[in-house]
């Protein structure tokens, strides 16, 4: 099996380096030359829960570089590098290769439209990592891949990567991928999104009220959306938050709701925003597949979505230099 990983920042490092060290054909598609010619002689740095090593792996700056047909391209990049990078890795697909889109919110469709549905897999990254330099990466907490293909039932290709990702984290996969997606969208609509417009870590970002109220009208917003486009949504963060129960009406419910959210805030308390993190290296953050995703789909099918709407349309001011990151971003959102 030839693999190519289009991306080397957390996810696509981590990956490319523990496939690499379980020898597999592994190669990397990086954004430098340098960087590319780093890797191919000295290798990756990887640490953390899949362990610490350095591997070398064939490594180039642009798909161009790379030769012969492969048999499944992974590409790891931001929302908005899918679809240039799917592109330019087409003369190196046949009929039986697979292309998988790894990021966040649900891209898959404008991938299908690339490469075709026939090779199309989604796929949910259910692990944590951090590059903390180009070339060096963490895997800080352990997880899953759920992986399905889009719009078909599972086959012998799908099961084959399964395998192979299953030496990253375990690896489970369905015949439905996007009610996943959607569950994984949700959260990151919560968590991503609202630490972004604040600039706090979850844990002091959450022992605020208004925070959380928004966080429970994201999801009361993004479960609405979802019946509208006849999903049933899978427990989010693991399987550990069930959105259903979660905004269930009865005695002491908004309690137990506001209670819930700070439990998630403690535990992961020193959490940094990955939108956050963007913005503050100046680049865009993928608010418009998260939020903005929500609110498109609620006008599509009919449904308010007023605090996606602001959210997203916060986020882009802080985008284009127009707001600034502040815990006073909360008290303009309206929540009537």
């Amino acid at each position: 099996m030839r693999i190519c990983i289009i991306g080397a920042g957390a996810i696509g490092g981590v990956v490319a380096g523990v496939l690499a060290r379980d020898k597999y054909d592994v190669s990397l598609v990086v954004k430098h030359s340098d960087l590319a010619k780093k890797i191919s002689a000295t290798g990756i740095e990887v640490s953390g829960t899949c362990g610490s090593f350095i591997i070398p792996l064939p490594a180039a700056a642009t798909p161009e570089e790379m030769e012969g047909r492969f048999d499944y391209v992974l590409i790891a990049t931001k929302a908005d590098g899918l679809v240039e990078s799917a592109k330019r890795m087409q003369p190196f697909l046949d009929e039986k290769s697979r292309v998988v889109s790894m990021q966040n919110g649900i891209c898959e469709g404008m991938l299908a439209e690339v490469v075709g549905e026939e090779r199309t897999i989604g796929c949910v990254v259910g692990f944590g990592a951090t590059m903390h330099d180009p070339g060096r990466v963490e895997m800080t907490s352990g997880g899953e891949f759920i992986l399905g293909n889009w719009n078909r039932k599972r086959d012998r290709e799908l099961e084959k990567l399964a395998e192979i990702l299953g030496k990253v984290v375990d690896t489970r996969v369905t015949d439905d991928i996007l009610p996943e997606l959607y569950s994984k969208l949700i959260i990151n609509s919560c968590i991503t999104t609202l630490g972004a417009i604040c600039g706090l870590n979850m844990g002091e970002m959450l022992a605020s009220r208004k925070p959380r109220k928004l966080f429970i009208e994201v999801i009361r917003e993004a479960v609405a959306v979802a019946e509208a486009m006849g999903i049933k949504v899978p427990p989010g963060a693991s399987g550990k938050l069930d959105f259903y129960k979660f905004l269930a009406p009865g005695p002491l419910s908004d309690f137990k709701r506001h209670l819930t959210i700070r439990v998630i805030g403690m535990k992961y308390s020193k959490l940094k925003s990955s939108s956050l993190q963007s913005l503050e290296r100046g680049r865009k953050t993928e608010v418009e597949n998260y939020n903005g995703y929500i609110a498109a789909r609620g006008k599509m099918h009919g449904v308010s979505t007023p605090v996606n709407d602001q959210l997203t349309r916060l986020v882009q001011e802080i985008e284009s230099g127009d707001r600034s990151i502040s815990l006073e971003n909360f008290r303009i959102i309206d929540l009537t």
